[in-house]
């Protein structure tokens, strides 16, 4: 255990510089008293360890100086391949860059470590895109990249979903974020941090003008913060239901999670009939109305009016369409049953 925390101790100070020693307590998970005593520890085994006193010091390794000792482990190797995305990576323009570094790692392994690399690509594979989705064009994508790498203003030309339908605007990259197969770019605009799906960049000109990325930003903390508000925000309504046990336990499978999450957190007992009543997030009557049409006569729409209204019409449209005397027979298949 120690061995490693000196190992690991080492290659912080070779990878990142100077460092205090609360920063290495903190990375390592460990007290500072602990931290003296290894780096004592390392300067008596000859690894030129230095100290820099005063509010800027810290420990640092002599200029020039590293080590060939990586310490990686059997898992650990096998988690640095699998952690390779072909895809994402050629969108971003890197596709020979990776293969580049990976041939490289794999020359610096020892062979029985090398060799596991092979064994995951047979047993692994990554697609992350969800099913019946068919890849979203991103011929900006690389332009964006290479500006959050430069740190580059960028004028952004946009297409969103409200009026004015086209909009631009000069944005400051942050980073670009994979999602369930789509792309998205994080930017500043107008102080304050955006998101912009980059499949609706209709053009993207990188300018000479560099900016300051903000202290502390954290992409992968923005992230989280963003998606949870954007779920939260989106389904700001509510529809009150009636609906089969069999519709409820089919809802999973063909609505958004949050709907089908809400509406089973929601769920009361079901009658003798086999029925429950129940409350569903909604984006909006129309968006509710073309989901809750899956659950075909298995649902019945409670509250609100206007959305009730709908599924009148669209009973009676139905009617119309195949009336009793058309010789069909018999009711229709349940859905959670098809």
């Amino acid at each position: 255990m120690r061995a490693s925390r000196l190992v690991s101790l080492l290659l912080l100070l070779q990878t990142r510089g100077r460092m205090t020693a609360g920063e290495l307590a903190d990375a390592l998970e460990v007290s500072v008293r602990t931290v003296y005593r290894d780096v004592e520890s390392l300067g008596a085994a000859g690894v030129p360890v230095y100290a820099d006193r005063g509010p800027a010091g810290g420990y640092r390794l002599l200029a020039g100086w590293r080590t060939r000792l990586t310490g990686l482990t059997g898992p650990e190797a096998d988690a640095l391949f699998l952690a390779g995305l072909p895809g994402p990576a050629a969108e971003l323009g890197l596709a020979s860059a990776v293969a580049a570094a990976e041939l490289k790692v794999r020359a610096a392994l020892p062979d029985e470590l090398a060799d596991r690399s092979g064994r995951i690509r047979q047993r692994f594979h990554l697609d992350a895109p969800g099913w019946f989705r068919h890849p979203e064009p991103v011929p900006h994508l690389e332009t964006l990249a290479g500006a959050v790498w430069a740190d580059r203003l960028v004028r952004l030309r946009y297409r969103r979903w409200r009026a004015p339908r086209e909009v631009t605007r000069l944005v400051a990259p942050l980073g670009v974020v994979l999602k369930a197969g789509r792309w998205y770019l994080v930017a500043g605009c107008d102080d304050e941090v955006r998101t912009y799906r980059v499949g609706a960049v209709l053009d993207a000109t990188v300018t000479d003008e560099c900016f300051e990325r903000p202290d502390g930003f954290d992409l992968a903390g923005y992230w989280r913060e963003w998606t949870a508000r954007y779920e939260r925000d989106v389904y700001r309504e509510q529809a009150r239901i009636r609906l089969t046990v069999a519709a409820l336990e089919f809802m999973p499978y063909v609505f958004p999670p949050e709907m089908s999450r809400g509406a089973r957190a929601a769920a009361g007992e079901p009658g003798p009939d086999g029925w429950l009543e129940t409350t569903v997030p909604i984006e909006s009557v129309r968006h509710a109305h073309g989901e809750l049409l899956k659950l075909g006569a298995e649902v019945e729409v409670l509250a609100p009016v206007e959305l009730r209204d709908r599924f009148t019409a669209t009973a009676h449209a139905l009617t119309r369409l195949y009336p009793d005397d058309a010789g069909g027979g018999g009711a229709p298949a349940s859905p959670a049953s098809s």
